[in-house]
């Protein structure tokens, strides 16, 4: 009796404490997608003294100003406000519509912020000592760094990311196409002061790209990733190319492309990405579309690990979601 009773007291102890864990850890999960409601895309993240900062489009189709989140854990998020750029700041003789789109932020090799950002169709550049600024434009004439009709009438110039190299080399990659179809992705190598062009931009567009263009190195390998297909529908999804130059020529990913739209659209156009590293572990912070309309694009924003198997290609994305990074 005594025997049994002991026997059944351990087994529900076990139980109870194997449900806490559980229960624990999937509390500690991190939300996907990281916000409620459908406002936000195309974001980038860079961190600071121990605080990580997202930047992204606000949705639909952007707005007069960027969203900005600030978080120390990816479980509690702040939403913040900067002074630029703005629709009113940048705009230009050369300037299309476009509201304020898809921004990248990165620190520069002097400790400063540089970002550079998609507004009236045109590419702007600006600098902080601070990720929440205050930001002003880099060019001393308030100009856009890269025309609306620089390059030609088939280049679509949005999407820009700047690329540091080990060897401390800056490069800027950019562009798009438009009506969805015809996507270009420009080059081009920058001086120390992040804005100066010390070439002519050149076409490197690699294997089935349209926009989006992030530039990665692993292991002396240059990785461009990007999206193509439709950033309104369930065509959207990221892919990448390799080569041993930061100019290509490019090869596709063995896996690629590593997100689209799964068979129960449980995800919806996954697309437009960044990349970051925390503790040697890759993640990919990326958009999801809410199905819609063509009228009205609404997405948000989620989070999963980047891996590479042991030849160096990139693992199609799992979807399964992170923990808090520590």
């Amino acid at each position: 009796m005594m025997k049994t009773s002991i026997q059944t007291l351990s087994l529900m102890m076990l139980i109870v404490l194997t449900t806490a864990c559980t229960s624990s850890k999937t509390e500690l999960k991190v939300k996907q997608p990281l916000f409620d409601g459908y406002y936000a895309a195309d974001p980038v993240i860079v961190e600071h003294e121990g605080e990580y900062y997202i930047y992204a489009t606000k949705d639909p189709w952007g707005g007069n100003d960027l969203a900005v989140f600030v978080t120390s854990d990816f479980v509690t998020w702040e939403e913040q406000q900067l002074n630029w750029p703005t629709k009113a700041a940048c705009t230009s003789p050369t300037s299309r519509g476009a509201n304020v789109w898809a921004p990248d932020v990165v620190k520069g090799n002097d400790g400063s912020f540089y970002m550079y950002v998609s507004v009236g169709s045109e590419i702007w550049a600006g600098s902080a000592d601070h990720p929440l600024g205050p930001w002003s434009n880099m060019k001393s004439d308030n100009s856009p760094l890269i025309k609306g009709n620089a390059i030609g009438e088939h280049m679509h110039n949005i999407d820009a990311n700047c690329f540091i190299d080990d060897d401390g080399s800056i490069y800027l990659y950019w562009g798009s196409g438009w009506n969805w179809v015809n996507g270009h992705c420009m080059a081009v190598e920058l001086d120390s002061d992040m804005h100066t062009f010390l070439n002519e931009p050149k076409d490197i567009t690699p294997p089935n790209f349209f926009e989006g263009a992030f530039m990665i190195k692993r292991n002396k390998q240059y990785y461009l990733m990007y999206s193509d297909g439709k950033a309104i529908d369930h065509t959207y999804k990221i892919r990448y190319s390799t080569s041993n130059s930061p100019y290509g020529p490019w090869t596709e990913g063995l896996y690629s492309p590593i997100t689209k739209t799964t068979p129960d659209s449980t995800v919806y156009g996954p697309g437009h990405h960044s990349i970051f590293t925390n503790k040697e572990q890759d993640y990919i912070l990326y958009h999801q579309i809410h199905p819609q309309d063509e009228e009205y694009v609404l997405r948000q924003l989620y989070i999963d690990s980047l891996n590479f198997d042991a030849n160096g290609n990139i693992l199609k994305v799992n979807y399964e979601g992170v923990y808090p990074l520590k």
